[in-house]
Parts: structure tokens; C-alpha cells; sequence
């Protein structure tokens, strides 16, 4: 997220005018990178785990890991932004504050929309089982 702050930051200072589609492509942007990142961690843990039950709990990692990224950009973000001007961040409560739970939930809910679930990480993708033989359609 920090990147994609610093990204924003230097576009809205070249154009302006365009702050507000800027800032929604950039997020657009991060959420993608989120469910991907979700979808290829849901399905390596279908893999190696066959059996639903017995899979790992991607939903707690990834709460974690949103838990842990929010917080951390923002104080991150806030402390380029002592030295870098473009980039648009509030205080250091704010950013440790608002901005980390707005960021910890972007992850967690795009992680888990991509492949924390079971319906898309648990779909067949390869032509054979690990037991070799043939998935269903």
C-alpha cells in the first residue's frame, strides 16, 4: 500500500484535476494485486492439502497479515511523507488509526474474495488428481 501511496501522491501532483479517478484506479489497482495474491495462496494450499477439511486456515492468516499491513504502511507512508511532500497523508493518528483499518480490510476482504473460500481455491485446475486420476468437469 505504501507504493501505491507513493504512486498516488505523484500523480495527483502531475495532474490534479484528476485526483479523484486517480485515487479510485489506484485502490482498483491494490485490490486486483489483493485477490490475486489471495487466489494463488488459496489454490497452492488446495493442492498440497486434497481434503477441505484438512486445508489451512487461509482467512486467519490473512486477517493477520491485513492486521499487520495496516498499521505498518501507514506509519511507513507517514514517515516518507516527512521527507517526500507529494505524498497526501493526515497525521500519524490518522494514518495509524483510519488509514490501517480502511488498508487491514481491503486485504482481508480481497484476500478472502480471491481464494481464502473454499468455492474458488478448492475448483480443479489441472487435468489430473494427486491420486491420478481424472477431475470432474
Amino acid at each position: 500500500m505504501v507504493v501505491v501511496r507513493l504512486f498516488q501522491g505523484t500523480l495527483i501532483s502531475v495532474w490534479q484535476t484528476q485526483a479523484g479517478l486517480i485515487s479510485i484506479v489506484m485502490l482498483l489497482l491494490f485490490i486486483v494485486g489483493v485477490v490475486a495474491w489471495g487466489l494463488i495462496d488459496g489454490r497452492e494450499d488446495a493442492a498440497a492439502n486434497p481434503d477441505p477439511d484438512r486445508r489451512d486456515d487461509l482467512a486467519m492468516t490473512w486477517l493477520l497479515a491485513g492486521l499487520v499491513a495496516g498499521p505498518l504502511s501507514g506509519a511507513v507512508t507517514w514517515l516518507i511523507s516527512v521527507f517526500y511532500k507529494a505524498v497526501y497523508v493526515g497525521g500519524l493518528i490518522n494514518e495509524l488509526t483510519t488509514f490501517a483499518a480502511f488498508t487491514a480490510l481491503v486485504v482481508f476482504l480481497g484476500a478472502i474474495s480471491g481464494g481464502g473460500r473454499r468455492p474458488l481455491a478448492g475448483r480443479p485446475y489441472g487435468r489430473l488428481q494427486a491420486a491420478g486420476r481424472r477431475r470432474r468437469p
